[in-house]
């Protein structure tokens, strides 16, 4: 098997969770496997890099939740110990804090969505408030995450969808909307209902602990992607940095058989992309033999967000709540989290001042700030947050800007999202953007899917043992059955009812 599968040329493109995945297994199989990145470092918008001044710095903090069975099991696989433990977290509005979250797996499991919605400890926001959610749960159980879910609510805003059922304005504002700027970067007005009910469902609703997590002891680059690309270089995988795809060849039949980087030509005979949806819409505009294919084409009608990842160090120790803070209501249309990083990383653990990762989404209005504007409106965010930062001064500061850095899952953009496979029968997909039937989002969903495009390769030419993908935890019990009965009932109104409304 060795042998045969090692004359099939995988070229991979992107070295982020799903690319590393693929390029993982592929080289496990004993294929001849060679990973390209654009960058200088492997790991996409996830990876981290330090300074001239040797700081650690990355574009954003990724935390890494409760359901990410699969990334949890490779770290084990691979013998790292790269998490801190699970962490309490804190929500902050101008007028100061405004929720606390528990450990959730530690409280008496209710069912859901009982836990989340009685464990918080709300400082504002009135119960009346709250139980107008209620309604929302019959949303919940329609979207099943099958194909015919996504299309029948991927045309409404997640904002129409909430007041179609009722949520009170007051629990939009305070909690709801905050989510979605955190969780899909955008306000509730510019996501699709479909990717704001599989987002929050899966990482607050189906399962009490799911809203838990944990974070890396230091940049992902340095705790977890260098060493894995020290174990796909030790399996026989390449990979190559600066290395910017700009084109790929197909041969007389159609089918892919070179990737080509600059003067550089990478011979394959099977294509995975694992490159974000603005890396992927720059290749096709380079490429002469993807342009004349409507689903790449159509890629131009997604779109990307802008974020901003600032890191400040203080000349002295600002004491916390609790290290992971998610803010709203400082800027219309954009979200921001604060980290503290001298309880989240070993390398700040003993710094005498705080170090404070400030991350911000859907941040087009503040890129064009000089840095030393943004630095400014930080500590002054802060400062409203926590008022004992108003006598801390900076002493150092990082701001690292990301235009288009993440998926923009817009109303009516599921119709253009790409599936694992493509109309090239040895080009397959592979991200955070693409279809999977997996339920999974952000990393995890990256990851899984590099493992399903690996397992496509190994169809495409029957050599190799397939990975193995844990799937999501089964819906609760009641949730089955509501999904169950939800379906029958919809099944039958079909063929006693007109077909004349809107899906």
């Amino acid at each position: 098997m060795s042998e045969a599968s090692a004359q099939k040329r995988i070229v991979v493109v992107g070295a982020g969770w799903a690319g590393l995945g693929a390029t993982h297994h592929l080289a496990q199989q004993g294929y001849d496997v060679t990973l390209l990145e654009a960058a200088p470092y492997a790991g996409g918008l996830v990876a981290g890099w330090k300074t001239s001044g040797g700081r650690s710095v990355e574009g954003g903090i990724h935390g890494f939740w409760y359901p990410y069975r699969n990334i949890f099991r490779l770290v084990n696989e691979l013998g790292l110990k790269p998490f801190t433990r699970f962490t309490y977290s804190s929500q902050y509005s101008p007028a100061g804090l405004e929720v606390e979250s528990p450990l959730f797996q530690n409280e008496f499991p209710l069912p859901t969505p009982l836990g989340t919605f009685v464990y918080p400890k709300f400082r504002r926001l009135p119960l009346i408030d709250r139980l107008s959610a209620l309604p929302l749960l019959y949303a919940l159980i329609d979207f099943d995450n099958s194909d015919q879910a996504w299309r029948r609510y991927d045309k409404v805003t997640a904002r129409e969808l909430f007041k179609q059922f009722g949520v009170s304005a007051r629990l939009y504002q305070d909690s709801f909307e905050p989510m979605l700027l955190v969780g899909l970067f955008a306000p509730g007005e510019q996501c699709s209902a479909a990717a704001a009910l599989g987002m929050l469902y899966y990482f607050i609703l189906a399962h009490q602990p799911n809203f838990d997590v944990v974070w890396c002891r230091g940049t992902v680059a340095e705790m977890i992607f260098n060493p894995w690309v020290e174990r796909i270089e030790k399996a026989g995988g390449r990979v190559l940095t600066n290395k910017r795809v700009n084109d790929i060849l197909l041969d007389d039949r159609g089918k892919a058989k070179a990737v080509v980087c600059g003067e550089e030509v990478f011979e394959a005979d099977a294509v995975i992309f694992a490159v974000s949806v603005n890396g992927m819409k720059k290749i096709v505009s380079a490429s002469t033999d993807l342009q004349p294919y409507p689903e790449f084409r159509n890629l131009r009608n997604l779109g990307a967000i802008d974020v901003l990842a600032t890191r400040l160090w203080f000349d002295r120790k600002v004491i916390l709540r609790n290290p992971s803070n998610a803010c709203f209501g400082f800027d219309p249309t954009t979200g921001w989290t604060f980290f503290d990083l001298n309880a989240l990383h070993d390398e700040y653990a003993y710094q005498s001042g705080s170090v404070i990762e400030a991350d911000f989404y859907h941040a087009n209005q503040l890129l064009p700030m000089s840095d030393e504007q943004i630095v400014a409106k930080v500590h002054r965010d802060l400062a409203t947050c926590v008022p004992e930062f108003r006598d801390a001064k900076v002493i150092d500061s990082s701001v690292i800007r990301v235009p288009q850095g993440v998926t923009h899952f817009a109303p009516g953009s599921y119709q253009y999202l790409l599936p694992a496979t493509s109309s090239i029968d040895n080009v397959f997909m592979s991200g955070d953007w693409i279809v999977t039937k997996h339920g999974s989002w952000s990393q995890e969903k990256a990851y899984v899917t590099g493992l399903e495009a690996a397992n496509l390769v190994i169809d495409c030419f029957g050599y190799g043992n397939k990975a193995t993908i844990i799937p999501v935890e089964p819906d609760e019990p009641h949730i089955q059955v509501g999904r169950m009965i939800n379906k029958m009932v919809r099944d039958w109104g079909k063929t006693v009812l007109p077909d004349f409304w809107l899906p």
